[in-house]
């Protein structure tokens, strides 16, 4: 069971999560696919450390979160270890698409990041609802 203090930061942290994941589907829709990249990975993001917290861990990079929530829970089989591919293809693609000058988003792209976000969060909010 969580304490009150925690259950507020999980919340907060997963209505981010889903925000993002709403923001990626709507941006996609209109042919923004960068900008839908971003909301997914962002989505996957914010649903990691709304998990992470849960077990007192908190970090300041996306290394840190990324590296931790691997550690803990695709591991130790919590989450299956797909869940690690998606996490890296969507920071992967995140940072090529924020960062490289000439790096496009296809739409396909896209698209399966969006759809990678959607399961992940899914899986992420039913855990969340079992604690």
């Amino acid at each position: 069971m969580l304490d009150e203090t925690c259950r507020i930061s999980v919340n907060f942290r997963i209505e981010k999560a889903r925000n993002c994941l709403n923001a990626a589907e709507t941006l996609l829709s209109v042919g923004s696919y960068a900008d839908s990249t971003n909301r997914s990975y962002y989505c996957i993001f914010h649903a990691m450390r709304a998990v992470l917290i849960t077990v007192g861990f908190s970090s300041k990079t996306h290394s840190g979160n990324i590296a931790e929530f691997r550690r803990r829970f695709i591991k130790t089989s919590v989450f299956p270890n797909e869940f690690s591919d998606i996490i890296g293809s969507a920071f992967e693609i995140r940072n090529d698409s924020d960062y490289e000058d000439f790096y496009i988003v296809s739409k396909d792209e896209s698209e399966q990041q969006a759809a990678n976000a959607k399961v992940f969060f899914k899986a992420v909010e039913d855990y969340i609802n079992t604690l």
